[in-house]
């Protein structure tokens, strides 16, 4: 009946589109700008690690775009399911694959490796799992009743397994806590929208400290770096403190945050407009992951805080668009998958950004879009195709003329 007043739009949110594009275009140009001093260590042709990012980059272009001009229904519940069962599967066992088509990295099995290139099962993971998150929260939440306290944590109880079984497996058998605490925040804030009671959402949030405390004891290496970022910034936060908190906060023996000290110091030597593109002395042997992980350090050290800026106002830009689409589907399953994939993209950003800058330990996630590598991207770029799909069949009111 209230058809008459609205219209459908029936073409993809372009805006995403072009920015996706700009941040995958600046990636490609980092990943030869950065890589200088990997490619001469290594041996590597000078533009070896262009060449890659290169063809990652312009394929994930046309996922995005080819995804954007497909009905929603045609493929997102498809490929998102097998993504999700595929991958889960994955995620369980690939501590027993055979070392032959494995690459460790600190103790854990973290990626497969394939002909000529490795993916990380864990990125693909998270497209099915916000996608049977949307499923399940649409098809259980009619059962839910509104303002009952009780009725709410029979819905959420299983999402606790589910998530301590990801903790586990993720955290613990692969050493992810980065990613873990983007799954942890999606599944946090698909439960806002889903309009659950704040006061579990409260007794939710002191859990997840919870188990994140167990998920970092367990680990002497978590304690270790913690410790060591803690000694490298403890005296700007302290000096706000009162003199008993200082004392017993105060360490004076630590192991120099070797990785945070650099990044911050090239965010120091980029200044406001930065030693200009390819001038970066960071990325010379200082820090070993600077077109990766900390990638936004060596970003900031070419082109300055301004252009730094505009990288987080375009990545902001595009998750306030996402958020739009997510407002203005009518069905309900793409509202939680699209609110799902915008929070996966910001908390990436968001916890490689606070690290790289020694606000937080770092985490090891790559920035979407902008960190070499592939599989990061790809997925991403899958997962954003797919609200572009979905924006396809979003429905705005017509304005007066119409």
């Amino acid at each position: 009946m209230l058809d008459k007043y609205f219209k459908t739009i029936n073409k993809p949110d372009y805006q995403i589109i072009i920015i996706a594009s700009i941040l995958i275009t600046i990636g490609i140009i980092f990943s030869y700008s950065l890589s200088v001093y990997t490619v001469i260590y290594l041996g590597y042709d000078e533009f070896h690690f262009l060449k890659r990012q290169f063809i990652v980059g312009i394929f994930s272009i046309f996922l995005i775009f080819l995804f954007a001009h497909i009905k929603p229904d045609k493929i997102v519940p498809l490929i998102s399911w097998l993504l999700f069962a595929i991958f889960a599967i994955i995620v369980v066992f690939m501590q027993l694959l055979p070392s032959s088509m494995t690459i460790q990295s600190g103790g854990a099995t973290r990626w497969i490796k394939l002909s000529g290139f490795s993916i990380s099962p864990v990125e693909f993971f998270k497209i099915g799992l916000i996608y049977y998150l949307a499923y399940s929260f649409n098809k259980r939440l009619k059962k839910v009743k509104e303002n009952n306290i009780y009725s709410q944590l029979v819905f959420i109880f299983s999402y606790i397994i589910i998530f301590l079984l990801i903790a586990y497996f993720v955290a613990v058998i692969q050493k992810e806590l980065g990613q873990t605490l983007v799954i942890a925040m999606i599944i946090f804030i698909m439960l806002i929208f889903a309009k659950i009671n704040w006061k579990i959402l409260l007794s939710l949030v002191f859990f997840a400290i919870f188990c994140f405390y167990i998920l970092i004891s367990y680990f002497p290496h978590r304690i270790n770096r913690i410790h060591s970022w803690w000694g490298s910034v403890q005296d700007t936060f302290l000096k706000y403190l009162p003199n008993f908190l200082e004392k017993n906060l105060r360490i004076d023996s630590y192991n120099e945050a070797y990785q945070v000290g650099h990044s911050i110091n090239a965010i120091n030597n980029g200044g406001i407009l930065g030693e200009g593109l390819s001038n970066g002395y960071i990325k010379l042997g200082f820090l070993s992951d600077v077109h990766t992980d900390f990638v936004l350090a060596g970003i900031t050290e070419e082109i300055g805080l301004i252009g730094l800026l505009c990288i987080i106002l375009l990545f902001v830009y595009m998750i306030i668009r996402i958020f739009r689409i997510a407002r203005l589907t009518s069905n309900k399953i793409y509202q939680y998958f699209s609110i799902g994939v915008g929070v996966s993209i910001g908390t990436s950003l968001l916890i490689n950004t606070f690290g790289t800058s020694g606000m937080i330990p770092i985490k090891g996630l790559p920035v979407p879009f902008l960190s070499y590598g592939g599989s990061s991207l790809i997925a991403t770029s899958i997962a954003l195709g797919f609200v572009l799909s979905i924006s396809n069949n979003i429905k705005e009111k017509k304005n007066s003329n119409d």
